[in-house]
Formats: structure tokens, C-alpha cells, sequence
């Protein structure tokens, strides 16, 4: 890496010296090898370089993992489907538990890329799978430019060594990467995020209104595309109630503040109009949505440490454990040093976490907003420690050789640093770039189940474009399912005697001989909570005599036995009952089942992982409408 020696040369203060130059842009002194036209400065464009391209393949590496099925619920039905159907006489989205920022992004590129929204319709229909690619595509980008500015961040807050450390820290952090695989808000909010916090140090810096405006729509942008983002206006507090001559407030900066706040706003309606122009649905939403994460017993498999807790241990996974550590370290830096940065980063981080702590869920993608925050610090420890290294070994040599030491150390840590995080991102992406676990289960039903076969697929673990027959001319809305699919989402089965209650008792009969259907429309994650062994009578009864069942809903029963003890008797009894045609493993061989959660079971992150998806059973049932319906089949492996 270039050194990061200042100018050895006070004297010349001409128009063109490096002192009238330091002086020329503020406050904060730049080193020789910042300079325009410094080969230093060549140096430091190739290493940003280096990294950009790294997170961008690590990035898009394997992001065409399940098409042209979509298996990411959140993806399938909350931005890529919605950002097809907006268009015509209204670009009211009708969903506003997530902010439509990125919708309406992607649905400008559907349309632009298309040549119209009736052509971006069509090919949806047709092949839905360059669709959902290209969506990927633009969260990838995103991702690359949250990288980007995150260096200029560190550039700003620091010097350009100290951007290039946090920069390739986030190029490799977990989160980031895996996310930038799905066309989902979180790195797209990200980007934004990190957008606003450049703005906020540089107005912080200069006090000048475009960076106050610079500041203000990114954090609107930010927050229209993942509310919790909004928490970045924190970060601009700092610059517009910064004193001036004689310890008052400055006017200016008071102003500039206002400038942003009313940017932020405007942004914001620009990015989700309909927050306006139909405040009604837009508040209930928002409400609900509020309602629905501060649920601590509502989500089933959920983790039931405090959040805080599970975010502080997400840290060690998702950025990575030398990193986390090294963010501490920097932490107690900066305090020490008292920096600049202090004001800028650590409020914003300390009520994010702090407030999505004290809520009843907690996933590890919801951290990624106080990534920034943890790298650049990671960064200021890594610059830190090489640097006292690079003194204690100098000696009495030249300040060149300790200069030249001091970057062959950093470069030594910042791989220590990047290990963990680079191991599990080429694993991941390796994973991602095989079939998945639900499309060969998909092939294997094609191969061995006849036409209108009635099967049990468990809600959560396909999308329904699964059910399909296989994509022919015309749209694939219009061609008929291949199997008929239990209507889990229409009706819910409960024997006649326990018809007056929502749910079959412990203590009702394990195998009922008769049922009432009752109108019932459930969250899919309540799914696991309606089954009972006698469901298994049922299904035979009615003719569905395939059940396709996936750890990602299984898994929820045997992580909380206690909570579903009729669950779990029902997977016990499927697997009693039932002959097992065929399982479709992500494990590598004789390697143990990673056990359930919201995070390894759908990130990959253990190096269990040899393919995306669920662990995927199929079972048949032989009893009433089935009996001697299947052939005789063994199962098959992976």
C-alpha cells in the first residue's frame, strides 16, 4: 500500500505548493500520496480498484442461484413481482411494510431495459428468471457503490489508507455479500446509508450547504428504501449544532441543517409518494409492521436470547470476529483521540442498536445498517496497530523503511482480518452456484408422479410458479399447475369434535375419522402451528398421497418442541407412515444437519453447505384414496 509520510517540505507556499493545496480544501491535511497527480494517488486508485472488483465478483458469483424460481419469499413477493405489476394508470404499490424505493428503481430499469412496461410484463411471464437476474444485478451494483463510498467515507473521516481498510473489510463482510445476492432493500438502503454519512462528514468538515443537501436526500432515499435506515439522520446532527468563534451555535450550520432536513423529506416523498397520497394504508402498514417485529413469542424457531445479545453475536459472523474485535479496538481509539468521527458514527449506531434490540425479532440483515460504522473503526485499529508495529521494529532506521514496514504490516492484518469473512463468501458462492435442493426435488416429481397428481408442499418452502408445468409459449401465468396442491392457505382441517376451537387440543384423537374444514387464511409462518398428526387421514382420504416436506418449516417444530407438540407428532408420524421416494440433501456427506435458525438456514454460512435450499423429503402415503397409487421406489441421495 502507498505510504502516508506528509510533505517534508514547509517552506514554498506558493499557489501550487502542497501546503497551499492542504489549505485550499480545509482543515483536514492531506498526505503527499492524496494529492492530484501524485503517483501515490495512481497507487491508491489501483488497490480501490482491487477491491471494487472483488466485491463485485464475490457479488455476483452465483447470483442466478434458483432461477428461475425464486425461493427468497421476501424477494419474490415484495419487490421484484410488485415492481412488475406498478405501471398503467397508477404506481401505487399497496404495500408499504417495506418502503418502495427499490421498487420503483427496479421497475424503471424493467421498464427502460424492456423498451415498455407491457414488454417488461411479457417477459416476466415468459422467463421470469432474467427478471429476477437483473434485479439481482442492480443490488449487486448497489452493493459495489456501498463499498465505494464507504471508502470515500473513511478518505473523509480519515485518510485514503484508512478508506481502503474499511472499504475492502466491506467489500468481503458476509452480510453484504449474501444480500447482494437477492433483489432485496437491505444493501440498496445500504448504499443510501453510507451516501448519507459522506455528506454528513463532509458538511461536518466545511459546513456548506450542498453538503447538507447531499446528506438530506441520501438519508431520504435511504429511508424510503428500508425505514430503519432512517436512523442516519443521527449522524447529521452533529454538523448542524457544531459551534463557531465563541462557543454559539452557527447560523449557518443551523440552516444547513433545515436544508437537509427538508431535503430528506422531499426525497423521501419522491421515492414513496403514496406515503402522501395514501397516508391511510401507508400508517396502517407501517403500524402493523412495527406491531409484527416487536413480536417476541410470534415467530416460531425464533431465537429467544434478548436481541441485543443476538445482534452483538451476529457481529462475529456477519462482519466477522477479528474485525469485531478490531472495531472495539478503534473505538477506544477514536475516544482517546477524541475524533471527529465519534459524533458522526457512533450515536446513529448506538440507538440503532439500542432500538432494534428492544424489539421481539432479530435477523442478521437487520445489523447491516451499522456496518459502516463497525468497518471504519475496524480500519482505525488496523492503521493504528501497524503503524506502532512498524515503529517498534524500525529502530533507528530511515522513516522510508518504517514507512515501507508500517504498509507490508497493514497489508498482513487487513488479510488476518478478511479471512474469516472471504472463507465463508467463496463457500457461499460456491453453494449458491449449484442446483438447488428444491429444484431437484421439482425434477425428481416431474419424473416419477403423474399429471394432477394431488402432493402436500409445505408453504414457505416453494413459490408458486414451482406447481407449474414447465414454461411454453405464452404467458406462465396462464399455463395450468402440474400437480394440484394442498390449499393450506384456504382452509384449515380439524376434526368434527374440535371444530368449535381454531386448533385441535393436545388431548384430541391423534387419527380422527372425520373432518370439518374451516375458512382460515394463515401467515405462512404460522403454517407449522396448524399441523397434528390426523392430518396424515386426511390427506389419504382426500388423494393427496405425495407430501413434500422442507427442514425450513420442520425445522421450526424441533427447534421449539414445546410450543408445537403437535407438530412435532405430525413429522413424527409422517416419517412413521410414510415411504420415503426420495431426499434432496444440502449437506456434503456424513456431515450433521445444521440445526434451524432465521439466519444459517437461508445465508449458508456454515461450511456444512454444499448446495442451496432446505433438506428436502418426499413422501408417499399408502393408506385410503393412495393405497397402491406409488410406484415402489428407493430413496435417492443428494
Amino acid at each position: 500500500m502507498p505510504t502516508a509520510e506528509r510533505s517534508a517540505q514547509p517552506a514554498g507556499e506558493g499557489s501550487g505548493s502542497p501546503v497551499a493545496r492542504r489549505r485550499r480544501v480545509g482543515a483536514r491535511p492531506l498526505r503527499v500520496w492524496q494529492l492530484p497527480r501524485s503517483r501515490g494517488r495512481l497507487g491508491v486508485w489501483a488497490l480501490l480498484g482491487g477491491v471494487l472488483i472483488l466485491a463485485g465478483v464475490l457479488r455476483i458469483w452465483g447470483i442466478a442461484h434458483g432461477l428461475p424460481y425464486a425461493y427468497n419469499i421476501d424477494e419474490a413477493d415484495q419487490f421484484v413481482s410488485r415492481a412488475i405489476a406498478m405501471g398503467g394508470l397508477s404506481l401505487n404499490p399497496h404495500y408499504f411494510a417495506n418502503p418502495p424505493a427499490l421498487t420503483y428503481l427496479l421497475h424503471l430499469i424493467y421498464t427502460l431495459y424492456y423498451g415498455g412496461h407491457a414488454a417488461a410484463v411479457a417477459a416476466f411471464e415468459r422467463q421470469p428468471g432474467g427478471v429476477y437476474e437483473i434485479g439481482r444485478l442492480t443490488v449487486a451494483a448497489l452493493g459495489v457503490a456501498a463499498v465505494w463510498l464507504l471508502y470515500l467515507l473513511g478518505s473523509e473521516l480519515y485518510d485514503a489508507r484508512h478508506g481502503l481498510v474499511a472499504a475492502a473489510l466491506s467489500a468481503v463482510a458476509f452480510l453484504e455479500v449474501f444480500y447482494s445476492h437477492l433483489a432485496l432493500n437491505d444493501v440498496a438502503a445500504l448504499a443510501a446509508l453510507t451516501l448519507c454519512l459522506l455528506g454528513a462528514a463532509r458538511a461536518q468538515r466545511t459546513g456548506a450547504g450542498r453538503d447538507f443537501a447531499l446528506a438530506g436526500v441520501a438519508l431520504g432515499v435511504a429511508a424510503g428504501a428500508k425505514y430503519t435506515a432512517g436512523i442516519a439522520i443521527l449522524a447529521l446532527l452533529p454538523a448542524a449544532l457544531a459551534r463557531g468563534h465563541g462557543g454559539r451555535l452557527d447560523r449557518g450550520r443551523l440552516y444547513g441543517g433545515a436544508l437537509a432536513a427538508l431535503a430528506a423529506l422531499a426525497a423521501f416523498l419522491v421515492v414513496n409518494p403514496y406515503a402522501l397520497l395514501d397516508s391511510h394504508a401507508f400508517l396502517h402498514e407501517l403500524s402493523h409492521e412495527s406491531a409484527i417485529a416487536g413480536e417476541g413469542a410470534g415467530k416460531l424457531g425464533a431465537e429467544h436470547q434478548a436481541a441485543i445479545l443476538y445482534y452483538l453475536w451476529s457481529f462475529t459472523w456477519g462482519l466477522g470476529w477479528a474485525p469485531a474485535l478490531g472495531a472495539l479496538g478503534g473505538l477506544a481509539i477514536a475516544l482517546v483521540r477524541r475524533e471527529r468521527s465519534l459524533a458522526l458514527l457512533v450515536p446513529m449506531a448506538i440507538a440503532y442498536l439500542a432500538f432494534m434490540g428492544l424489539q421481539g425479532r432479530a435477523f442478521g440483515r437487520w445489523l447491516i445498517p451499522v456496518l459502516p460504522a463497525a468497518t471504519i473503526y475496524a480500519a482505525l485499529a488496523a492503521v493504528w496497530l501497524a503503524q506502532r508495529l512498524a515503529g517498534a521494529l524500525g529502530g533507528g532506521r530511515s522513516g522510508a523503511w518504517r514507512a515501507a514496514a508500517g504498509e507490508l504490516l497493514l497489508a498482513a492484518l487487513l488479510a488476518g482480518l478478511c479471512a474469516q469473512a472471504l472463507v465463508h463468501d467463496i463457500h457461499e458462492d460456491i453453494v449458491l452456484s449449484r442446483t438447488d435442493t428444491r429444484t431437484l426435488a421439482r425434477r425428481w416429481l416431474e419424473a416419477h408422479t403423474p399429471p394432477d397428481a394431488r402432493i402436500v408442499v409445505e408453504p414457505g418452502v416453494v413459490e408458486a410458479a414451482w406447481l407449474r408445468s414447465a414454461p411454453a409459449p405464452g404467458a406462465i401465468a396462464k399455463v395450468p399447475n402440474r400437480w394440484q396442491s394442498y390449499p393450506y392457505s384456504k382452509w384449515l382441517i380439524v376434526p368434527a369434535a374440535a371444530a368449535a376451537g381454531a386448533l385441535p387440543r393436545a388431548s384430541a384423537p391423534a387419527r380422527p375419522s372425520a373432518w370439518r374444514p374451516l375458512r382460515y387464511y394463515p401467515r405462512e409462518e404460522d403454517y407449522v402451528r396448524t399441523l397434528y398428526p390426523g392430518l396424515i387421514d386426511y390427506y389419504e382420504q382426500a388423494g393427496y398421497c405425495y407430501v413434500v416436506s422442507g427442514s425450513t418449516q420442520s425445522g421450526r417444530a424441533f427447534a421449539d418442541p414445546r410450543a408445537v407438540p403437535q407438530a412435532v407428532a405430525y413429522y413424527r408420524e409422517l416419517a412413521k407412515v410414510g415411504h420415503l421416494l426420495y431426499r434432496a440433501s444440502p449437506y456434503a456427506a456424513g456431515s450433521a444437519a445444521v440445526p434451524f435458525s432465521f439466519d444459517f438456514s437461508f445465508d449458508y454460512y456454515p461450511l456444512a453447505y454444499t448446495r442451496p435450499g432446505p433438506l428436502i423429503s418426499i413422501y408417499a402415503l399408502r393408506g385410503g384414496s393412495c393405497r397402491g397409487s406409488q410406484p415402489s421406489i428407493l430413496p435417492t441421495g443428494r
